[in-house]
């Protein structure tokens, strides 16, 4: 049973969870939800996934880190303990959605309030439209929506390096014509 405390530290300043969800509240369903008080922690496990906006992070497990507010009682579990979201740490069967049909897949996933950033390491793979790219590590800055692609190894005949399938549009491809 989540604490008072849980809601009111879930409803503190939201971040940026997507380029157009800046401002919203965040909305964390799951099978099961485990509050842990004194951390300032609450673990989602089974089919979680948050929302913010036209944003979803979904996982297995979704654990939500909150700062602990300045003043609050030593290990206590007073209400309002809680304050701001620190991070949001994804586990298994990772996917990271936005309204723009920008999909990324990993193992694993951090969103990072104050970075304001979605890091995904493992097998990544990245969808917008028909385009796709791999690698082994994509930062997502959920602001701007602007991201990074890295790969495990580097050099030319490398396997394990960044990949771009790209097709034009349409538009485009009739032009070149």
């Amino acid at each position: 049973v989540a604490s008072s405390e849980f809601v009111q530290a879930a409803a503190a300043q939201a971040q940026s969870l997507g380029p157009d969800s800046s401002g919203g509240p965040f909305d964390i369903t799951a099978d099961e939800l485990e509050v842990q008080n004194k951390a300032c922690i609450s673990v989602w496990r089974g089919k979680a996934e948050a929302l913010q906006g036209q944003a979803r992070l979904r996982a297995d497990l979704l654990r939500a880190v909150m700062a602990v507010k300045p003043g609050a009682p030593s290990g206590g579990t007073g209400t309002g303990a809680c304050g701001d979201l620190i991070r949001i740490e994804a586990e298994g069967s990772v996917f990271y959605v936005t309204g723009k049909d920008q999909r990324v897949r990993g193992d694993a996933g951090v969103y990072d309030a104050a970075a304001e950033s979605v890091t995904l390491p493992g097998d990544v793979i990245a969808v917008q439209g028909q385009n796709v790219l791999r690698g082994s590590k994509m930062v997502f800055n959920t602001k701007t929506g602007e991201g990074r692609m890295m790969g495990a190894q580097s050099g030319r005949n490398s396997g394990a390096r960044p990949r771009g399938v790209f097709y034009p549009s349409k538009k485009q491809a009739d032009s070149a014509k």
